[in-house]
C-alpha cells in the first residue's frame, strides 16, 4: 500500500517507494507549485493517466544524463552545422508542453493533460520550469521542457514534429553543462541511451541532488552550438 497525501502532507521517504511498480511513492495531493518544487527538491516526479489520481514517483535506479557525456552522433552534428534550425529558451513554453502532449504513432492519449499544463506553466512564470525549442523556417518544430533548480534540470517531456528536432534541443541543453550538472531523465528509455543518459542507483541520485541544489541562484542559459 502507498499513502495518500492530504492537503499539505508531506512527501515519505523515497525508500519507501514499491519495487513494484518500479518507484510509486504516493497517490493525492495536488500540483501546487510548493508541492511540485518541494517533490523535485527531494527526487519525486508525478506521472499519471488522465482521469487517475495523482500519482508521485521516484524509481530505483534513476536514468540521468550528465551534461559533458552527452553523444553527439556524427550525423546530428552535421545537422547542426548547417544551420538550418534555431534553438530559443523559453520563448514558446505552453506550446512545447503541447506538443509534447500530442498524441504520438500507436500511443492513445497522453499523461500531459490541462491540470498538468497549468500547473507547470505556473512554474514557468515563477523561473523554475523552462522549454528549449528548435524552430525552422520561423516554425516551431520540436523541443523538451523541465524544471530546473540550482545545477539540476528534470527533464520531463520532448517531441519532435521534425527528425532530430527534439535530439538538437537535448544536444543544446547538454551544452549548458557549466549551469547543469546533471540531467534527470527519470527512467530507461533505449533512445535516452544512445544519447549517452544511464542509470544510477537512486542514493547516488539523491547524494548528488543534494549537492546540486543547494544554490538555487543559477539561470537557464543555453549558448550557440559550437561542433
Amino acid at each position: 500500500m502507498i499513502p495518500w497525501l492530504t492537503e499539505n502532507a508531506p512527501f515519505p521517504p523515497v525508500s519507501q517507494a514499491l519495487r513494484e511498480p518500479n518507484g510509486l511513492l504516493a497517490a493525492g495531493g495536488d500540483l501546487t507549485a510548493e508541492r511540485l518544487l518541494n517533490a523535485y527538491r527531494h527526487g519525486i516526479f508525478p506521472w499519471f493517466s488522465a482521469g487517475d489520481p495523482l500519482l508521485w514517483w521516484s524509481p530505483d535506479p534513476r536514468m540521468i544524463l550528465i551534461p559533458d557525456e552527452f553523444k553527439l552522433s556524427d550525423s546530428l552534428a552535421k545537422v547542426m552545422r548547417k544551420g538550418v534550425f534555431e534553438i530559443r529558451t523559453d520563448t514558446a513554453f505552453e506550446q512545447v508542453m503541447r506538443g509534447c502532449a500530442a498524441p504520438r504513432f500507436r500511443q492513445q492519449g497522453s499523461w500531459i493533460d490541462e491540470q498538468m499544463i497549468a500547473a507547470y506553466c505556473e512554474l514557468y512564470r515563477a523561473g523554475y520550469a523552462h522549454s528549449v525549442e528548435t524552430w525552422l523556417d520561423g516554425k516551431l518544430v520540436g523541443g523538451l521542457y523541465g524544471v530546473a533548480i540550482g545545477q539540476m534540470f528534470y527533464g520531463e517531456s520532448m517531441y519532435s514534429d521534425v527528425s532530430n528536432a527534439s535530439k538538437i534541443a537535448m544536444a543544446h541543453l547538454a551544452s549548458t553543462s557549466s549551469t547543469f550538472k546533471m540531467i534527470d531523465c527519470q527512467m530507461y528509455t533505449a533512445h535516452l541511451a544512445t544519447l549517452g543518459a544511464r542509470l544510477i542507483k537512486r542514493d547516488e541520485f539523491i547524494a548528488r541532488l543534494n549537492v546540486l541544489i543547494s544554490d538555487e541562484r543559477c539561470k537557464m542559459q543555453v549558448p550557440p552550438f559550437s561542433p
